[in-house]
Order: structure tokens, then sequence, then C-alpha cells
């Protein structure tokens, strides 16, 4: 198993673990030269308690759309994939958030990311994640039906 990276999870006092070799996976997809369309897809994983375990993701599907600074998860792969694992899982993978790419060093959410995230936590009671990775950092945060805020690695 690879190294996990922990973030805190401001939400619910918790954390949000990633496996390195997933987060290396998202990485792959950073847009590094300027012809680079963002990317995307599902996370997907375990509810421990607090804490969220990241294990595997979706990546784009040829149905999606992808261009230099916006990313629209459109094709149905990606609700097959994730229920093939939920179900080959005992119906213990879940649906643990959203990733995408930002054409930018230190990427920060937009105001659509903000929206969309909005209505993915919205009629939850359980917490979400989001993982931007930038060209040379990444944002996490985590929310929930009332807010979203970013997270910290935890050393």
């Amino acid at each position: 198993m690879s190294k996990e990276i922990a973030y805190t999870n401001p939400t619910s006092g918790g954390y949000v673990l990633v496996s390195k070799s997933v987060l290396e996976r998202m990485e792959s997809y950073r847009q590094n030269l300027s012809s680079s369309n963002e990317s995307g897809g599902l996370l997907l994983g375990y509810r421990r308690g607090p804490h969220l375990e990241i294990v595997d993701i979706t990546i784009p599907f040829s149905g999606d759309v992808q261009k230099r600074s916006y990313f629209y998860r459109c094709d149905s792969a990606h609700e097959h994939y994730a229920y093939e694992k939920w179900k080959g899982s005992g119906n213990e993978i879940d649906y643990l958030g959203e990733w995408h790419t930002h054409p930018e060093s230190l990427p920060t959410p937009s105001d659509l990311d903000m929206r969309e995230w909005k209505n993915v936590v919205g009629g939850r009671a359980y917490a979400m994640t989001f993982f931007i990775i930038g060209t040379v950092d990444t944002w996490v945060g985590v929310g929930d039906c009332v807010s979203i805020k970013s997270c910290n690695v935890v050393d």
C-alpha cells in the first residue's frame, strides 16, 4: 500500500486521507502545457466516522467536455464506474466528491466551482471533499450543507 497523505477536515475535525498513488494519478493531469485542457472526475472511497479515505478516482471519459479553463463531467461512465465499485465493495466504497485541474500554479476555486459544489453538498447530511490540481500545488476542500472550507496538509 502506498503512503497516505492527510488533510484536516474542518467540517468534522476528522481527516481527508488520500493514497499517494491516487494523488499522483490526479497530478498526472496537471495542465503544464498551454495546450492542456482541464480534466477531472469523481473521488471514491470510504467514510470512516468523521474521516474520508479516497482510494480511487474516475478520469476523463470521451463524452466529457474538456476546455482550457473548463471541465464538464457529462459522460455516464463516471457514474457506472462508481456504481460498480460500490457494488463490488459490498456497498462500502462511496462517492466522496470531485476533482479537476486548473491552469494555474496555486489553484483556487472559481465562483462556478463553488456553485457546483454547493449543489453537490446541498442535500447531503455528510461531508464531501473537492480537489483542484494546479500546475504546481493542489487545493483541497471539504464541504457540508453549510459551507465549503479549504484543508491543510497534516505533517
